[in-house]
């Protein structure tokens, strides 16, 4: 089936792997970690991204797009040709983000690359719907870019309400709690604590090189700030849980959904939040 554009409204859901990290030394402000993944600080920055297919002279395009199938594109660069040469960005070649348009859905996979420049992963849609899919990579020698695309799924659909604000979020039996305060303009910290059982969780697994993962959209128009945890697993000074903390700045005040990957008990694990950034 071919791809399709659309402007739906939006929705979301949880089951996706993404990386993680983080820490117990909110005290660090210089953010390690984040310093580590200097590459990414147009996302922890507050500047959107992945509202255009086309940025800096490299397109995102989809190919074929099937309820039962797999999901196909490419990327063309500057010279309009299929990029085929990547760097690893935080242990995989390309981030693949797709959520449905009312932020539920929301799935975070890694697709893999042919010889041509096509990238083919099998399908990552949770069913009929209106979708948005970011791109998130760093083609050889250029800057990191993230693209985004719409594409529907037809067939019967319910759209459903973005979820009241919440600082706690449970999944798979852990309860996530956020404490920190998404402001626009100006970084601040966001600690994400989680525990299961009701007691705190302090073996958390490094998972593509961190110890969670955040991703952040605007509700108003799906903008992607991605956004990376303080510290690094074995860099002596974070801990592995139950804190999480990570960087960020909102572009605008308003809703967002926050979805925080990390990975315990050898399985990934998507908390998400609604929070409202501050003027």
């Amino acid at each position: 089936m071919n791809t399709h554009q659309n402007h739906g409204h939006h929705e979301h859901h949880q089951n996706h792997e993404h990386h993680q990290n983080h820490e117990s030394h909110q005290q660090h402000g210089h953010h390690e970690g984040h310093q580590h993944h200097a590459d990414h600080a147009h996302h922890g920055h507050g500047a959107p991204q992945g509202l255009t297919a086309s940025d800096q002279g490299y397109t995102l395009i989809p190919e074929t797009v099937g309820p039962e199938g797999e999901f196909t594109f490419r990327i063309t660069g500057p010279d309009g040709r299929p990029v085929t040469a990547y760097e690893p960005q935080h242990e995989a070649l390309l981030h693949l983000i797709v959520v449905r348009r009312d932020l539920s859905g929301y799935r975070h996979v890694h697709p893999t690359l042919d010889a041509d420049g096509t990238w083919r992963v099998a399908n990552p849609f949770d069913g009929p719907a209106a979708y948005h899919a970011y791109a998130d990579f760093k083609a050889a020698g250029a800057a990191p870019l993230t693209l985004g695309v719409d594409l529907t799924l037809p067939g019967g659909t319910t759209e459903h309400p973005l979820p009241e604000a919440s600082a706690t979020a449970t999944v798979d039996g852990y309860t996530v709690t956020l404490t920190g305060q998404l402001t626009a303009g100006a970084g601040a910290p966001l600690t994400f604590t989680v525990a299961r059982d009701g007691a705190p969780v302090a073996d958390l697994q490094p998972y593509l090189a961190a110890y969670g993962h955040l991703v952040a959209l605007r509700a108003a128009d799906l903008a992607y700030l991605h956004v990376h945890p303080n510290g690094e697993p074995g860099d002596g000074v974070t801990a592995p849980g139950p804190d999480i903390t990570f960087h960020a700045v909102a572009p605008t005040a308003g809703p967002y959904r926050l979805y925080l990957d990390f990975k315990h008990g050898d399985a990934v694990h998507t908390a998400e939040f609604t929070v409202v950034a501050a003027d």
